[in-house]
């Protein structure tokens, strides 16, 4: 994204004190995203008035780190004092004179703000409240200089991309967008993985959504690419944070537009593989501003599979092998809708609201071809037709409040929140199954339905305070309650009867509720020598009611215990230099199981692929440890960072042969065992000029997984499995003139470890260019991935002493597709009125 810069040159040019700035810390940006200023040229009066304020980003409600303050006598149009916010947007200026005076407010990439008549008595403390900057894309000045906003930004505790920049993953999805942020990997079935680590909490703008409830891939999907603003990496969550997801936490944030006035942007796509529309408006006047959207999505692609497995019945039986031939059709349509809400209560309290919907409709198609040979003959193939339907919608409503006090001082803002969230997600996964004989008839008929529904409330309180200038502490408390239900029946037919239940397997019912009761309290302390460092402590006591439903229709209780969890964190980093930093973070995490995880359905939508939950599991836990550094040296960025991770009480999926199938595998969601990683990553951004730069991604890690797996005779063995997984990526953007702007991005995934077997490597790529008009208020693009090739394979590898599987799954997508978006209505901010009161926005 490029933007105009001048406000900043004239705090330059005049020199603004940072004799009242805060202690440098980590986080600090680096030299081109602050300003460097020198003493007063000319001595000003001092008094002991106070000015304090709290700058946030109006579109995404969060603080602005190290925002510019300029102050101005009012009288003469003077430049008096300035100084710079801390790194959660609080400024104080000290030692004013008695007088009237107004502030100009500014940052890189955002519209300077204009606080006019500040009036200050002697010895008082005026605060300001909050302030809110716009993202601006205007010329401020005469003097104008070309910027580009840093793809990959690294604080303290996380890694962010600015998917902003990202051209060739316009008109697609959250996948196409996760594709490309450093230390995330996903694979061709959009599988993410967080530093080799499937166990990721993904939140949508910083809170959970029933959306992502479900197969975590299918939901990515549903977002827009082009909705997305911002991907946070947090590797090492505070103990602020929820304790799910061993891995990490993927914080996805979409766009807003808070800008004055109403506005209307069009986005839209089309391709060989998928369709996009997106209207996403606007309307903000005064403290109220509204948000709307809605995107739709739909995909068509073919694929296929080829299955060749050895299954060992016993040391004296021969072994029975097997082949199967899938050719399969997908067909999905995505959806969602959001109407977000936010006013401004009083200068120091904001009420945020929201409402966001998903729709997910996917279907495939598949012919199935399987035979078996046994004892050296071949059986005739056996040929079924199966339709299944994954459908969901989704539903999650949020209500916020925000306070903040006045401030006495320098150092962090006092505030107060309060969270409520409802989320409601309902799952259909049914399949059709046509059995037919040798001349293609239909012989008999199998349906599996399974509705399914995850419900979600939440209430939250945070509370955060500076004890000193030094030290800040928060805490809060939060209580989620959480019901999983799965109601599921098999049915049997024949060419031409009525389904009736199957007696072999009865239809079920699932019930699970979860509470879970969490308590908090981290501190960050400014330490001497520039070392920061953020401990914390949270505790959390999860309470869980399950029954069953089982042949008698009786309901049965499941006796899971119930079980508290200490879970502390510690961060610490240090500024080495101007531009370079050193972070260590140690955190305890858990994973309890999703509802895929828990769902006892026995999906037999193809026979010899048989998945089933376990509403038996226990959470993982896992403690993890990563070191980190960062630099900025001229026209290149690096980040390097080596970790180490313990899981226990696994969940892993583990497979074995079915007792009652010939031939099948029965995969089953269990707690193995342990599991240790250990890994680096390595990422270098290289801005060879001001319209070319360069990214890289390296990541290299070290799997050692034990567990127990059944022998031949079906008893219990402990096995084990190692390896080191690779994998890179390199990205490349380059800008020329008229509004031209030219990607190219090339991956590779290596060879993935599990417990029984293995998966090998692959490689994508795409290429993509975009034409912006010459008014700015729209764009033309073309993106074409794996495009030498229809598509890719690759094979999974199951071994065992009880079966031996290789999996060859055939993805075509290879794709090209067509962008377009346009803006309509008001794009400029509300025009600066002079004489309005204090901490009214002008922009």
């Amino acid at each position: 994204m490029w933007f105009k810069i001048t406000g900043l040159f004239f705090l330059l040019a005049t020199g603004v004190s940072r004799a009242q700035n805060p202690p440098v810390t980590p986080t600090q940006p680096a030299p081109d995203q602050s300003v460097s200023t020198a003493s007063m040229g000319e001595a000003a009066p001092k008094g002991n008035a106070k000015i304090s304020g709290y700058i946030i980003d109006s579109t995404l409600a969060k603080a602005v780190e190290y925002a510019n303050v300029a102050v101005y006598n009012t009288a003469n149009d003077r430049l008096v004092d300035g100084t710079v916010a801390d790194d959660k947007g609080k400024f104080t200026i000290t030692k004013l004179a008695p007088g009237t005076y107004k502030l100009l407010v500014s940052f890189l990439g955002y519209s300077p703000k204009t606080v006019a008549n500040v009036a200050l008595s002697k010895g008082q403390t005026k605060d300001l409240g909050v302030i809110r900057l716009t993202a601006s894309t205007r010329t401020l000045s005469e003097v104008t200089v070309a910027g580009k906003k840093a793809l990959v930004e690294d604080k303290v505790d996380r890694l962010i991309y600015n998917a902003d920049n990202d051209v060739a993953a316009k008109g697609g999805d959250a996948i196409d967008i996760l594709k490309k942020v450093p230390m995330l990997s996903v694979d061709l079935s959009g599988n993410v993985t967080l530093q080799g680590s499937a166990s990721v909490r993904v939140l949508i703008n910083n809170k959970p959504s029933s959306i992502l409830a479900g197969n975590l891939a299918d939901a990515l999907r549903q977002i827009p690419a082009d909705l997305i603003k911002t991907v946070e990496v947090i590797t090492s969550p505070s103990a602020k944070y929820d304790a799910e997801g061993s891995g990490g936490i993927i914080n996805i944030i979409t766009k807003k537009n808070t800008l004055q006035g109403l506005h209307l942007d069009l986005d839209s796509g089309i391709g060989n593989r998928n369709a996009t529309l997106g209207l996403n408006g606007s309307f903000r006047k005064g403290k109220l501003g509204v948000n709307l959207n809605g995107n739709g999505r739909i995909i068509y692609n073919p694929s296929a599979s080829d299955l060749d497995q050895t299954t060992f019945l016993s040391e004296s039986i021969a072994p029975v092998k097997t082949r199967q031939r899938i050719d399969a059709f997908d067909k999905g349509a995505f959806a969602q809708y959001a109407l977000g809400m936010d006013y401004d209560l009083a200068k120091n309290q904001s009420l945020t609201a929201g409402v966001r919907l998903g729709i997910r409709n996917l279907s495939q198609d598949q012919h199935q071809l399987t035979s078996l040979l046994s004892n050296e003959r071949i059986s005739i193939p056996s040929k079924r037709d199966v339709s299944t339907q994954n459908l969901s919608n989704s539903i999650d409503i949020n209500v916020d409040y925000l306070h903040t006090y006045p401030g006495t001082g320098e150092g962090p803002q006092k505030e107060f929140s309060i969270s409520t969230q409802y989320s409601r997600n309902n799952l259909t996964n049914n399949f059709d199954a046509s059995n037919l004989d040798t001349l293609g008839h239909l012989s008999s008929k199998q349906q599996n339905l399974n509705d399914a529904t995850n419900q979600e409330f939440v209430l939250q309180a945070d509370y955060q305070t500076p004890v000193s200038k030094e030290v800040q502490v928060e805490f809060g408390a939060k209580n989620t309650f959480r019901r999983v239900t799965s109601d599921y029946a098999y049915l049997l037919a024949g060419p031409t009867s009525e389904f009736t239940p199957d007696p072999n397997r009865p239809t079920g019912l699932l019930d699970y509720d979860q509470n879970i009761a969490a308590a908090y309290i981290s501190t960050a302390i400014m330490m001497p020598g520039g070392v920061v460092i953020k401990p914390g402590l949270r505790y959390e006591y999860t309470g869980i009611q399950a029954q069953t439903r089982g042949v008698s229709g009786a309901l049965t209780s499941i006796s899971i215990p119930n079980y508290g969890r200490l879970l502390p964190s510690v961060n610490l980093a240090k500024k080495l230099g101007e531009s370079s930093s050193l972070k260590l973070g140690y955190t305890r995490r858990i994973r309890r199981p999703f509802i895929d995880d828990l769902n006892p359905n026995f999906n037999t939508a193809n026979p010899l692929n048989i998945r089933v939950g376990n509403p038996y599991l226990k959470p993982e836990t896992v403690d993890r440890i990563e070191i980190g550094y960062s630099t900025q040296m001229r026209k290149t960025y690096l980040n390097f960072s080596l970790y180490t991770r313990l899981n226990r009480d696994d969940i892993q999926s583990i497979s074995q042969r079915s007792d009652t199938l010939v031939g099948a595998v029965v995969t089953r969601v269990t707690n193995l065992g342990k599991e240790y990683n250990y890994g680096t990553n390595l990422f270098a951004t290289f801005n060879l000029s001001p319209r070319w730069s360069v990214n890289a991604n390296i990541d290299i890690m070290y799997r050692f997984i034990q567990g127990l797996a059944l022998d031949i005779n079906g008893l219990s063995t402990m096995i084990n499995n190692q390896g080191v997984r690779w994998g890179g990526r390199f990205d490349t953007q380059l800008q020329f003139n008229k509004g031209w702007v030219v990607q190219a991005n090339l991956g590779y995934r290596g060879k993935d470890i599990a417990l029984q077997g293995y998966r090998i490597g692959f490689a994508q790529y795409s290429l993509g260019a975009r034409k912006s008009f010459t008014n700015k208020r729209g764009s033309v693009g073309f993106v074409a991935e794996n495009f030498l090739t229809r598509g890719m394979g690759f094979t999974s590898v199951l071994n065992s002493a009880q079966f031996n599987q290789n999996f060859r799954q055939y993805i075509y997508n290879n794709s090209v597709r067509v962008t377009f978006s346009y803006k309509l209505g008001n794009l400029n901010g509300a025009k600066i009125k002079k004489n309005k009161s204090i901490g009214s926005e002008e922009n």
